[in-house]
């Protein structure tokens, strides 16, 4: 087990704050390591019918290019995360769903971060507005699950959360766990 011996240093954001600290490893000598404080995360494998999903287009900064990812966010102070996987959605994509069912929860970023990103299904979609996400979103897709592995293997999908509660709904989906009465 490692143990900190003193933080060396902090960079404090809106959304996280990242540390360098000074540790002792098991065996007795010292290391550094960065720990990035994270709040929680809920990410939605929207489906309007068993073989269409809502997916939103967004301008990623860190990678330099627009992505084709599943709806997701922050979840805020105090609120659910089935909650922010609602509100991440309607915000996203202007579906609402009826129904939602957990999935599973991970840690993305299991050697430096903190972050647990929660996946969800979402049956039951009805669709509220058009959403106005002109600074995040840049468009709302309706994709065909057959068609998702085949946009994975061209690289055009690469988000992990994305790819990894694809994979979960595809699998429920083909064995029955995610019945079409839940997409109704």
């Amino acid at each position: 087990m490692e143990q900190r011996i003193k933080v060396q240093g902090s960079l404090f954001a809106k959304h996280f704050s990242a540390h360098l600290d000074l540790v002792r490893l098991a065996d007795g000598r010292i290391s550094e390591r960065i720990r990035i404080q994270h709040p929680e995360a809920a990410a939605v494998v929207a489906l309007t019918d068993p073989d269409t999903l809502v997916m939103v287009r967004q301008w990623r900064y860190a990678v330099a290019r627009e992505t084709l990812e599943i709806p997701a966010g922050k979840v805020d102070p105090g609120e659910a995360a089935t909650a922010c996987a609602r509100r991440e959605l309607t915000e996203e994509t202007g579906y609402r769903a009826q129904r939602m069912q957990e999935l599973f929860s991970y840690y993305p970023a299991i050697g430096y971060s903190d972050e647990v990103i929660r996946i969800y299904a979402a049956g039951g979609l009805e669709q509220q507005a058009i959403a106005d996400n002109g600074d995040e979103i840049s468009g709302v897709e309706l994709i065909r699950l057959d068609r998702i592995f085949d946009l994975i293997a061209e690289g055009v999908i690469q988000d992990g959360k994305t790819v990894i509660g694809l994979a979960l709904v595809r699998e429920r989906i083909e064995r029955g766990e995610l019945a079409a009465d839940f997409f109704a």
